[in-house]
């Protein structure tokens, strides 16, 4: 063993030489450099020695006989991650975890999504057929902070375009301060149910309670709808149950969209009414009229039953929604059944679904609206399903 081994293992066992009486080594005397290293490690039991009771220190030892000492020195305490690390594959033979290593190892995650979409509506305004790839990556920086990084592209399969080029799509951070859960970075923010606002911001927000649950939430927008040089976005709320009932109350504002402000009040009230079945209703409006040809405020009634689960095949869940949602009581929603914001004043109609656990981790999604501009009253019907494999 070399110089510098022999005394880092001793070290490692924080226990002093002089605890020992004696070393059992004939080839290394009273005296040596190595002499009450060697001792504490034999007395420990991490080294033996050849036959005739030599320790044989200037001897090459194969990796297989390294592995059986650092695995010793680990079963004593001694923190040799080091050479943990450098053994791993011959410790694993030996069935040694080598439990801090693949600790860090869990520190980074990678998992995937991979969506089929196909779209097919009335006008063909909003008609697709897509591929879309996710990769995200989680780190897990400490007990109390994550990072988290999404890569996405999409390819359009009818006619070759689309955004092919993988881009970073959201890299924020989770973490704790206190009492306050936070997230910081990029990411999709959906706060309470997201029928108000369901987009990418650059922002923070701050998370405070329990059962009654606090939020606040500041960012620029970073979405197709929004100008991250301009638009603005805040919104503050507060989730509790009351009763039977889960309630969300909550105010938005967005600055800067389309030259104009808005701020939007939400009441958002769910519960369960059988067994697997939850009815629910939300109410928005807007201090003012944006656009003057549409109401200020707007509603939307959903009832759903049951729910598709990702680990347990031939689970399913079925929704049934109708919209009166016009264009002030909205920033940017969260469903598929929207007309453009900019054109339509917003719309009303129904929507129905139903998703499916086809087998783990795959599941499909079929959707259909009928739904009529607020403005102009155009009905546009639209057939919407999706394919998501996750990984």
């Amino acid at each position: 063993m070399k110089k510098s081994l022999v005394l880092a293992m001793a070290m490692a066992l924080g226990v002093t030489a002089s605890a020992y009486a004696a070393n059992p080594f004939s080839d290394v005397p009273a005296g040596h450099w190595a002499y009450d290293s060697v001792a504490k490690l034999a007395a420990a039991g991490v080294v033996e020695g050849y036959g005739a009771g030599e320790f044989m220190g200037n001897r090459q030892i194969t990796r297989f006989e390294m592995a059986q000492i650092v695995a010793k020195a680990m079963a004593k305490g001694a923190d040799v991650d080091k050479l943990a690390a450098e053994f791993a594959d011959e410790l694993d033979s030996l069935g040694v975890r080598v439990a801090k290593l693949e600790k860090a190892a869990d520190n980074v995650k990678v998992t995937g999504q991979i969506r089929y979409r196909y779209i097919d509506s009335d006008s063909g305004s909003r008609d697709a057929n897509s591929l879309r790839t996710r990769l995200w990556v989680n780190g897990q920086i400490n007990d109390d902070w994550s990072y988290t990084g999404m890569l996405a592209s999409t390819q359009d399969i009818t006619d070759n375009k689309g955004n092919d080029d993988v881009s970073m799509e959201r890299a924020y951070l989770e973490g704790k301060i206190g009492g306050l859960a936070v997230t910081a970075g990029r990411w999709n923010e959906i706060p309470a149910t997201g029928n108000v606002l369901d987009t990418m911001i650059d922002g923070i927000r701050l998370d405070y309670g329990d059962d009654v649950k606090v939020f606040a939430v500041a960012g620029k927008g970073d979405s197709e709808y929004m100008d991250r040089s301009s638009d603005r976005v805040y919104a503050v709320g507060v989730n509790a149950p009351v009763g039977p009932v889960d309630a969300t109350v909550a105010y938005f504002k967005a600055t800067g969209i389309g030259a104009e402000d808005k701020e939007i009040y939400d009441v958002a009230l769910s519960m369960e009414v059988a067994k697997d079945l939850t009815l629910s209703y939300e109410y928005m409006v807007a201090n003012d009229k944006v656009n003057e040809k549409v109401s200020k405020d707007g509603y939307i009634v959903g009832l759903a039953y049951k729910g598709a689960d990702l680990d347990v095949p031939g689970s399913y869940g079925i929704h049934l929604d109708y919209y009166d949602h016009p264009e002030n009581a909205y920033l940017f929603p969260t469903h598929d059944a929207q007309w453009d914001f900019k054109d339509g004043g917003g719309y009303e109609g129904y929507g129905i679904g139903a998703d499916i656990t086809l087998a783990k981790n795959i599941m499909v999604n079929l959707s259909y609206y009928d739904t009529e501009a607020k403005i102009g009253k155009e009905d546009e019907k639209l057939i919407y399903s999706e394919l998501y494999f996750y990984f």
